[in-house]
C-alpha cells in the first residue's frame, strides 16, 4: 500500500519517538512515510532498523541533525530531494525534542541559560519555519475562507513545565513555556490557512512497551502517544484540538 503522506519527526529517540514513528508508519494506522531527525547518527540508524524489523514495508529514512537553523535547513533540503518521499505531501510535523535543565539559580551562568533557550526554543522556531515552508510548497497557500482544505498538523510535545515550574528549573521552565507560547502564536496565525497547530502536555512517564506499568495506568505507552497524535492529525476543520493534557490514569494532578 502506497503511503498516504509524509511525517517529519525531530527528537526521534528510542522511547517516545520510537512509539510515535511505529504508529505513524504502520499500514494499519497512519500509513505514512517517516523522516526521522535526531542528533546521533548511530542511534538514529538503530532506531530505523528496529522500526523496519516490525514493519518491513514502512518507508523510514533518517536525517542526522541538531536544532541549529542551518543544519535543519540542510536536513529539510535532503528530505525534499529524497526519492522515497517523491510526490508525498507533508501531513504531520512533530517537535519532540527533550529539554531538561536543573541548577541552583545563582550557579547558572548567562551563557548556559541562553544556550538552553537557543537550543530548545530556537530549535522549535527553526523546525516550525521549515515545516511551514514545506507544507505550503506541497499544499499551496489557499486559505480556508477561500475554499482551501486542511493542509497538515504541527505538534509540539511539551511537559507540565510549560504551565508551572519549580525551584532550580529556571531555564527549563523558561524554555518549555516559550515553546507553548510559540505554538499559540502559530495557531492564531496559520489556522485560517489550514494548518492545525497542537501543544501536547505529556505529564507522566512514557515507556515504549505495553507492560505492567501501562496496564495498571502508572505509565504511558509511547504507541498510545502515537495513536493520539494520529487522531489529532485526522481532525477536520470543524473541530481542532489546540492543547491537551496527556497522562496515565494514576498520575497525580
Amino acid at each position: 500500500m502506497a503511503p498516504s503522506g509524509l511525517a517529519i519527526l525531530i527528537g526521534a529517540g528510542p522511547t517516545t519517538g520510537a512509539g510515535i514513528a511505529r504508529i505513524l508508519s504502520s499500514p494499519s494506522h497512519g500509513n505514512l512515510a517517516i523522516a526521522l531527525l535526531a542528533r546521533n547518527p548511530t542511534n538514529l540508524t538503530s532506531l530505523a532498523t528496529s522500526l523496519r524489523s516490525t514493519n518491513p514495508s514502512a518507508i523510514i529514512e533518517t536525517f542526522p541533525t541538531d536544532t541549529d537553523p542551518s543544519n535543519l535547513s540542510a536536513a529539510f533540503s535532503s528530505i525534499r530531494a529524497h526519492p522515497s518521499f517523491a510526490n508525498l505531501k507533508l501531513k504531520i510535523g512533530i517537535f519532540n525534542i527533550k529539554h531538561s535543565s536543573k541548577k541552583p539559580f545563582l550557579e547558572e551562568t548567562h551563557t548556559e541559560f541562553t544556550k538552553s533557550l537557543n537550543d530548545y526554543v530556537g530549535g522549535a522556531f527553526a523546525f516550525s519555519q521549515e515545516c511551514l515552508k514545506l507544507l505550503f510548497e506541497h499544499h499551496g497557500s489557499t486559505s480556508l475562507a477561500d475554499g482551501g482544505a486542511k493542509k497538515a498538523t504541527l505538534i509540539f510535545t511539551g511537559t507540565l513545565g510549560a504551565l508551572r515550574t519549580n525551584a532550580q528549573f529556571a531555564a527549563y521552565g523558561a524554555g518549555r513555556s516559550s515553546v507553548r507560547m510559540l505554538a499559540q502564536s502559530l495557531a492564531k496565525e496559520f489556522s485560517e490557512k489550514g494548518v492545525h497547530v497542537v501543544h501536547a502536555i505529556a505529564n507522566g512517564g512514557i515507556g515504549d512497551e505495553e507492560g505492567e506499568q501501562q496496564k495498571k495506568g502508572a505509565r504511558m505507552s509511547a504507541e498510545a502517544v502515537g495513536r493520539t497524535y494520529l487522531w489529532l492529525s485526522g481532525q477536520g476543520v470543524e473541530l481542532w484540538t489546540h492543547e491537551l493534557d496527556l497522562r496515565p490514569a494514576l498520575e497525580k494532578f
